[in-house]
């Protein structure tokens, strides 16, 4: 079994989860699980493994949590008696990822938008790209050849227009929406880009 993320439209600066909170309101250190005889050990820090038994301690609550280390403020207590050992992604986590979507909800308001042309125009790409790879997937591949072009040349330019002025990272970070670590990966690689 592996963790359950949740994933937004920031890729990964957003992925949320459930996080185990232990009665003191940490979270507990990951996991590890020596899985037999080689040098490899099983690490995680999925929340059902906090039950209390293999060395774990037992969780009390859940909380939000993201890849951005945003973590939320209200805890949901945890009813092991309702966890299945067998299929603990089967338990309810719509309070943690309530939290989470909270926390996405805000950072797509701070983000710089979309012109509505800009997004009405992508939607329409999108589908129809979409139909067209179920058609003629030939036909898709050189559609997205000739898209990957045309994203590299406009990605150079917006890199060039950020990179005239001193960029304010933090600045950057919140209009795309992402982390700093994020956005300058995304701007090394779209200045980069062919």
């Amino acid at each position: 079994m592996t963790e359950v993320m949740w994933e937004s439209q920031f890729g990964a600066s957003h992925e949320g989860r459930a996080a185990a909170v232990l009665d003191d309101g940490s979270e507990p250190k990951p996991a590890v699980f020596d899985a037999g005889s080689s040098a490899e050990m099983y690490q995680t820090s999925d929340w059902w493994v906090y039950d209390g038994t293999l060395g774990t301690p037992r969780a009390s609550a859940l909380r939000a949590a993201c890849s951005c280390g945003c973590r939320g403020d209200e805890q949901f207590a945890i009813d092991w008696e309702r966890v299945d050992p067998d299929a603990p992604d089967e338990y309810d986590l719509s309070g943690s990822y309530g939290a989470w979507k909270g926390h996405v909800d805000e950072v797509e308001r701070q983000a710089v938008p979309l012109p509505a042309d800009v997004q009405d125009l992508l939607e329409q790409l999108q589908q129809r790209l979409s139909v067209l790879a179920g058609d003629a997937p030939l036909a898709a591949l050189r559609a997205i050849t000739a898209l990957d072009e045309t994203l590299a040349e406009t990605g150079r330019k917006a890199v060039s227009g950020v990179w005239q002025d001193d960029p304010d990272w933090g600045a950057i970070a919140t209009n795309l929406g992402l982390t700093e670590a994020d956005s300058r990966a995304r701007l090394h690689k779209y200045g980069h880009l062919y």
